[in-house]
């Protein structure tokens, strides 16, 4: 998850509610902080670790303090704040000789290797990134301007493809969520990032997926119309893909009760002294 925006958005106390909502266990959060200390100002939530970076904040140095987290069992890390790390590839890029454009060779995996180190963690990972004002230029009076059009995170183009979530924080520490692969919160209003928020995260974690193929054996052993009704309710987002499953297992469902019928009777007729009365029953029930 990336929680990004400007200093006093509440970055660190935001991340610090969802990583409990998470864990449920102050002792398996970690921090990595290169904010200055900056996650001791909330040790009154409880008796979370934290893990002081001092600069040069290499890519390196994250991704060894996430190692350390990993090895002491941390639920949840939180990178507070992603952004250090950029800053100082930035600056070691303006700082080689030669072609700029080739030297981003150089920068680039160091990058993506702090980015693989995160997705591939089995814990939690939360990173915060600061945010400043971003600009374009626009024309007047036959003029480039610049012109602002709002926060814009201090940190590589294209990161947030790499989260599940990312929310954007307000000076009012109200967050919106601007990538939301969970669906839990993608179009809602802005809101203060809680505990509860994190309890959400979690149960979304934990459910199970059940896939289109999952769904195609289940319709094969429904036993009754009632049951495919249900299943078909259960799982909207396969009715378009699976209408002819559906359809045809209703139809053997719909006519296996008039099939069972003419059996019982055939045998009752048998059986008395084979004496046919009638060949079809008095009465018909279509389901």
């Amino acid at each position: 998850m990336g929680l990004q925006g400007p200093s006093g958005g509440g970055k660190t106390y935001s991340s610090l509610l969802i990583a409990f909502g998470l864990c449920g266990d102050w002792t398996k959060i970690a921090v990595i902080d290169t904010e200055n200390h900056s996650a001791d100002l909330y040790d009154h939530l409880g008796e979370y670790n934290v893990i002081p970076l001092d600069a040069p904040f290499t890519p390196d140095k994250y991704i060894s303090a996430i190692k350390v987290c990993q090895e002491k069992g941390m639920e949840v890390i939180i990178i507070d704040s992603m952004t250090h790390s950029w800053e100082y590839l930035i600056e070691y890029h303006a700082s080689l000789q030669g072609n700029s454009f080739t030297n981003w060779g150089k920068i680039t995996p160091m990058h993506n290797e702090l980015v693989q180190a995160i997705l591939q963690s089995p814990s939690h990972v939360i990173a915060t990134i600061r945010c400043k004002q971003d600009y374009i230029l626009v024309e007047k009076n036959n003029k480039q301007v610049p012109e602002k059009v709002g926060l814009k995170g201090v940190q590589r183009d294209g990161l947030e493809y790499d989260f599940t979530l990312v929310f954007d924080l307000d000076m009012q520490n109200h967050a919106v969520s601007s990538k939301d692969r969970t669906g839990l919160f993608f179009q809602k209003p802005p809101a203060k990032l809680s505990i509860e928020t994190g309890q959400l995260i979690k149960d979304w974690c934990e459910k199970v997926v059940v896939t289109e193929i999952d769904v195609k054996v289940r319709i094969e052993q429904c036993m009754s119309l009632g049951e495919l009704l249900k299943l078909y309710n259960t799982y909207p987002q396969y009715n378009e893909s699976l209408t002819p499953n559906y359809q045809a297992k209703k139809q053997q469902l719909a006519t296996a009760p008039l099939r069972d019928k003419s059996i019982n009777n055939s045998k009752a007729n048998t059986n008395a002294g084979n004496t046919v009365i009638s060949t079809r029953p008095r009465h018909k029930t279509i389901i």
